[in-house]
């Protein structure tokens, strides 16, 4: 009994959240098709016959930390969704100890002559067995965020921008999809739910379509580069930030490498 008020308190709360915390920002939105739409402003489009290509690994020079592990036993449907012990996706290291997933890899200048479409196609995050997915991400300004909770499980999701508007709504009930719109460019947006503390993840809102997430050995590729001299800069969430500089001319491909050092300090 006890167990069960706890829960329908804290339901209480994530929909109070919901109602104080949402506004009109992340209401749920009619689907959006696979098309695109024009994004603002006056800049030249990207001549795909001269593109290059900026591709590449993000490493750890050194052990990474040890990942920290989750205890879900506050809640009885985390824990019947994870039959295994589970932990953080901080340091995801390939099994050569050297690649570094789950960093965000991006153009951050040197794009400001291009114009590009807006996508309408939905970015996705998805609550399921009590963990975001992606843990991390990139998506567009004006591109709309679909949020889904896949657990029969009370989350809520809540957003702590600097530039973008907070929000944080409440999902009860399996099956529920909300959708937000972020209408600022940044790097990153993390998120949390207030019911499971250790569920986190990180979005990055960018104007462009330059950018990828780390794959598990650590590879990136950035394709259909224009000619043109970039800043380009590495992302992890504990380690900081690596930047580079590159120089592509017409069709030409170019290998970067950002190298993280380990935080002894460094906690999860």
């Amino acid at each position: 009994m006890r167990l069960r008020n706890t829960w329908v308190g804290l339901l209480g709360i994530a929909l109070v959240g919901t109602l104080a915390c949402g506004g009109g920002s992340s209401e749920t939105k009619p689907a959006a098709s696979a098309a695109t739409t024009a994004a603002a402003g006056g800049g030249s489009k990207v001549d795909a016959a001269t593109a290059g290509d900026v591709k590449g690994m993000a490493v750890i020079d050194g052990a990474a930390p040890t990942n920290t592990a989750i205890k879900m036993n506050a809640d009885p449907v985390c824990m019947k969704a994870n039959g295994t012990p589970q932990s953080q996706e901080t340091y995801m290291v390939a099994a050569d100890g050297k690649g570094l997933g789950n960093v965000f890899v991006y153009v951050k200048d040197g794009l400001d002559k291009f114009t590009f479409d807006t996508p309408t196609e939905s970015a996705k995050i998805d609550q399921k067995d009590c963990r975001y997915h992606p843990h991390v991400f990139g998506m567009r300004v004006g591109q709309p965020l679909e949020i889904l909770n896949s657990d029969p499980t009370l989350h809520n999701i809540h957003a702590l921008p600097k530039d973008n508007a907070e929000f944080n709504n409440g999902q009860p009930i399996q099956g529920m999809k909300m959708s937000h719109t972020f209408d600022k460019p940044e790097v990153m947006v993390p998120f949390k739910c207030d019911v499971h503390g250790w569920m986190n993840a990180y979005v990055a809102v960018l104007n462009h379509p330059y950018f990828m997430v780390t794959d598990k050995d650590g590879k990136f590729d950035l394709p259909n580069l224009p000619p043109g001299t970039y800043t380009l800069e590495a992302w992890h969430e504990k380690l900081g930030t690596q930047v580079a500089t590159v120089t592509i001319g017409a069709k030409e491909s170019k290998d970067v490498t950002f190298t993280f050092k380990p935080v002894a300090t460094a906690t999860n």
